[in-house]
């Protein structure tokens, strides 16, 4: 259950807030705001330090209240920075940018995960997150970098300019909120990454270091995907190919659940990675091409909406689910739950069927 709230700790200030993080990205300066947002998670960071290191045995509860300064950030990081790569890379290069931010995305979720499981291990909790706000820290310097060649569109006269102009634009377009919902819903009931440690203490036995690579393996099969999409001509079967992508998503969690390997535990978590970052990359580009650019803050705002509920909110699902169901019986029965959805966005959506090319 503690898994769970910490989740939910996340959610409430994101979900809360993004959509007003959407409307400024759309209305001021995006790199600023990114800036300011990370800003907010070096201090989250540092409080993590001096927290850890007050008491051997230390209350959970502070951790939850500085785990909501990260849903704060992210509030407003997600959307802008989103709309700022978009001021960066032309058009007509958004599906290959979004692959190969993919993949340096992906290839920090190897290499992050592996070493702090490692280092926590080695150093503890207090150097682990020393480390943490060392980088976080680089990220703020590397963003004063970043020099757009275009300027923030802001609002285009005639077009409305309010909250809820994002959450419109998606309702009305089937086909960006048809791919938003699979994914919602897909890792809301199938993603159980907020449970690896209860597998990893419970099932495996296989202490920190074992739950670094468990946290890695998904990582590691998204980038060798998103490698194998890089090189590719764009799919031919778009819609398709993304409904099989989550269903494969969901059979992968089913067999996880039933797993007692080790070996066979990150072979299943490095495949659900994979085909989850098929639907990442075609799921990013349809949002990217359909969306106006003075827009684009808002609805990468809902973009980011349904992505927090799936991720955080499906964190609190899984701690919760397993506290009554049990941990396996709990990630089976979501494993379970995604394949319905996709069965029922299938039949609903028949244009999703028949998309052809993403870019369409």
């Amino acid at each position: 259950m503690s898994l769970g709230w910490i989740g939910l700790s996340e959610a409430v200030p994101f979900l809360g807030l993004t959509l007003v993080g959407g409307w400024a990205a759309d209305r001021w300066d995006r790199r600023r705001l990114c800036v300011l947002a990370t800003a907010v998670s070096v201090v989250g960071a540092l409080l993590l330090v001096l927290w850890s290191s007050q008491s051997k045995s230390p209350s959970p509860w502070p951790f939850y209240a500085i785990q909501s300064l990260s849903g704060l950030s992210r509030a407003f990081l997600r959307p802008a920075s989103q709309a700022l790569g978009t001021e960066l890379v032309p058009r007509q290069a958004y599906g290959n940018a979004a692959t190969w931010r993919s993949s340096s995305f992906h290839f920090s979720m190897v290499t992050g995960p592996a070493i702090g499981g490692l280092l926590f291990s080695l150093s503890g909790a207090t150097a682990t997150y020393g480390v943490v706000t060392l980088l976080l820290f680089g990220g703020l310097l590397a963003l004063f970098q970043v020099h757009p060649p275009k300027p923030n569109p802001g609002p285009v006269a005639g077009r409305a300019t309010g909250l809820s102009d994002g959450v419109k634009f998606v309702l009305s377009n089937r086909l960006i909120l048809s791919a938003l919902s699979l994914d919602l819903f897909a890792v809301l009931f199938g993603g159980a990454i907020a449970l690896l440690p209860a597998f990893a203490h419970d099932i495996l036995r296989i202490g920190p270091a074992g739950l670094g690579l468990m946290r890695a393996a998904p990582a590691v099969g998204a980038i060798l995907m998103a490698i194998v999409i890089a090189y590719r001509r764009p799919s031919e079967h778009a819609g398709q190919t993304l409904l099989w992508a989550v269903a494969s998503f969901g059979i992968c969690w089913v067999l996880f659940a039933c797993s007692r390997s080790l070996a066979l535990s990150l072979l299943l978590l490095t495949f659900s990675g994979a085909v989850d970052n098929i639907s990442v990359i075609l799921r990013a580009t349809l949002v990217q091409t359909q969306t106006p650019p003075d827009m684009m803050g808002r609805v990468q705002a809902v973009n980011g909406f349904f992505i927090g509920s799936s991720n955080e909110l499906g964190a609190f699902e899984s701690g919760l689910f397993a506290s009554v169901m049990g941990l396996v019986q709990s990630v089976i029965f979501g494993g379970c739950m995604t394949l319905v959805v996709v069965a029922v966005v299938a039949r609903m959506v028949p244009e999703l069927r028949r998309l052809k090319r993403v870019t369409d």
